[in-house]
């Protein structure tokens, strides 16, 4: 049990969530609701139950155990979606709840093909897998060369069903890498055709969002959608940007101010003080930090709050549960109100991809991130 000291709120709208899969649908085929990592931080079981109610049918999660605690979620609620474990299993104990759960496991290796034979003999029971092969991302996943192998052993192992089969794209979000991308849809075709011609009879899936919005020419029967889903632009800052245009954050974080005070000219403010005034200030002590979630990494960067409808600057080290902003632009900062760090009304919302930038990482990370903390479904 996660018990929240902090005042930060994370709000998520399901309407965005569910927006961005219809979306997502007129640009490809039967998309895969990816909801690894409890949803990018958006909650796992909530995002599930919304994006079924769009129609939905298979949810795309990390481990096995993300799986199981999925499965119960859907069963309670009469619902028999297929659940991709995109890692697979890793370790022993990963194996049993394959069966127990009836999950769909991406598997790219012959040390999890041969458990899973062996684990589907002592049980006397089939279990449908995807086969993952790497195409260029080079994490997980068979390659070419493992093909005549692996051929071999599917054969020797019938109760092991192949139903799918399954890449990543590495550079599907940058325009002026398309060469690459095709390179990978090359060798993810030739691993098709050769298990076709051996007689499965697979739905394929390689595309992601990037891959749904901007390269239909690699769209499968399915297609996996992550990021896109909640609301972040994969082609943003590119010029390809447009491409993603509609898609609506889903995440607003925000988090009460604590104290507003004045701060004198040739003062310091927070650790270190790597911040002197320049002038007579008034400044914000917002309750968020880096235990929060708000990095560090902050500090310095141009990062910016909402308050009171207006963009106040970051100053200072980002300390441990408090931050501090300069509002002394901003007369209705006051203690007790809301300071937004991502998200927010109007057209000086902070957008995922923004925040992102400050922080040097990317909407993924921050999303992830932030999410740890107490949601609200708005």
């Amino acid at each position: 049990m996660t018990i929240a000291f902090n005042k930060l709120e994370v709000r998520v709208r399901l309407a965005a969530i569910r927006a961005n899969y219809r979306l997502l649908c007129s640009r490809g085929s039967r998309i895969i609701g990816v909801i690894k990592a409890d949803a990018y931080g958006h909650g796992l079981t909530e995002v599930a139950s919304a994006l079924a109610k769009e129609g939905c049918d298979t949810f795309a999660v990390g481990t096995v155990e993300e799986g199981a605690v999925l499965r119960r979620h859907l069963a309670a609620k009469g619902l028999t979606s297929r659940i991709l474990v995109l890692l697979g299993p890793i370790e022993p104990d990963d194996y049993p709840p394959l069966w127990e759960h009836s999950l769909l496991p991406l598997i790219g290796s012959f040390r999890q093909l041969e458990a899973l034979a062996r684990q589907a003999a002592r049980l006397g029971k089939g279990l449908d897998i995807s086969l993952k092969f790497d195409t260029g991302m080079a994490r997980l996943g068979f390659g070419a060369e493992d093909l005549p192998r692996l051929l071999d052993r599917l054969r020797e192992a019938p109760l092991v069903r192949p139903v799918m089969i399954s890449s990543h794209l590495a550079t599907a979000d940058q325009p002026m890498s398309v060469d690459y991308l095709m390179t990978q849809a090359e060798r993810f075709s030739y691993a098709l055709t050769c298990l076709s011609a051996a007689g499965y009879t697979l739905e394929a899936n390689l595309a992601n969002s990037a891959g749904i919005l901007g390269h239909p020419s690699v769209h499968h029967q399915s297609q996996r959608a992550g990021i896109a889903l909640y609301g972040a632009n994969p082609f943003a800052g590119t010029a390809w940007e447009h491409l993603g245009r509609g898609l609506a954050p889903a995440m607003t974080v925000r988090t009460r101010i604590a104290s507003v005070h004045a701060l004198p000219k040739g003062g310091c403010i927070s650790y270190g003080c790597t911040y002197t005034a320049e002038r007579d200030m008034r400044v914000a002590i917002v309750a968020v930090g880096y235990a929060d979630a708000y990095s560090r990494s902050l500090a310095g960067k141009g990062a910016q709050m909402l308050i009171a409808g207006r963009r106040a600057p970051v100053i200072g080290r980002v300390c441990m549960q408090l931050t501090a902003c300069d509002v002394t632009e901003i007369p209705d900062a006051r203690p007790g109100e809301w300071a937004t760090l991502l998200g927010g009304e109007g057209p000086l919302a902070i957008s995922p991809e923004e925040l992102a930038s400050w922080w040097g990482s990317i909407s993924y990370e921050v999303f992830c991130l932030l999410g740890m903390n107490r949601r609200v479904y708005i």
